[in-house]
């Protein structure tokens, strides 16, 4: 982000490096060679008797951006404008974009690639995830999130595993596809009530969601959300058991193929 500026509004973290009576300046972590000023003011609500008595010189804040000012050297920023939330969450995010970066270096050293390649990669990955975090929590998520973004290459694999291996996602997905066959009379009703017993494994209390989709006869699509690997092959498990033991009830082939 060297050069760049962020917004009027947005909200950036920083680490104060010169507390002085009337206010504290400090740089922009993720804006290399901005500076900010944090004027007495917007330290806090309310009257600020001692402004040591909330900055110090090294510590990390956030706060929000105020201004640029006339001669363009310096923000005005706000400490008092950002709650404990929005600063838990905006300072959560910088740690996890850095240790993507650190990733991705990883990545670059496995692999052979110079710097000139990664922060071309890292860029295309912001370009292409909003982020270089969401592009590894996606692969952790799903192995083909970069190919479905659109790259390419043998290193993808190496991507992925790193991701697998460091990250934890929020959530997982498991999709597959039931091709089932039911030739009888109630065949139709033989489907709709194996794919439904399969939704009702659906429980919000445990984050677990278990949709069905008609892809065109004889294909159905299941895709399953939960909060963990575990416990999303378990209702993997258990889908299988129940679409298959329906459908042979109910005389009719079913067959499933994850993807």
């Amino acid at each position: 982000m060297a050069g760049d500026a962020p917004r009027e509004g947005e909200l950036v973290v920083c680490s104060i490096t010169n507390v002085k009576e009337n206010g504290a300046y400090s740089v922009l972590d993720e804006y290399p060679g901005r500076e900010g000023f944090i004027f007495i003011g917007e330290v806090a609500s309310g009257w600020v008797k001692n402004i040591r008595n909330y900055l110090r010189e090294g510590q990390r804040v956030v706060c929000k951006v105020l201004r640029t000012r006339k001669d363009g050297s310096s923000l005005e920023l706000s400490l008092k404008s950002v709650n404990e939330e929005r600063r838990r969450e905006t300072l959560q995010a910088w740690k996890n974009e850095g240790r993507a970066a650190q990733l991705l270096r990883v990545l670059g050293e496995k692999i052979g690639w110079d710097e000139d390649e990664i922060k071309h990669t890292q860029e295309e990955m912001i370009d292409a995830f909003g982020n270089l975090y969401g592009a590894f929590e996606d692969a952790a998520i799903n192995e083909k999130a970069l190919e479905e973004a659109g790259f390419e290459g043998e290193w993808i694999a190496n991507f992925n595993e790193i991701a697998v291996e460091n990250i934890i996602p929020p959530f997982v997905e498991i999709r597959a596809r039931f091709e089932i066959t039911v030739i009888v009379a109630a065949g139709i009703e033989v489907i709709r009530t194996a794919l439904s017993s399969a939704e009702e494994l659906t429980d919000e209390e445990a984050d677990v969601k278990v949709e069905c989709f008609y892809d065109g006869a004889p294909f159905y699509r299941i895709e399953i959300r939960a909060p963990d690997y575990q416990v999303g092959e378990a209702t993997w498990d258990e889908v299988n058991r129940r679409v298959i033991g329906t459908v042979e009830d109910g005389g009719g082939s079913v067959s499933a193929e994850r993807f």
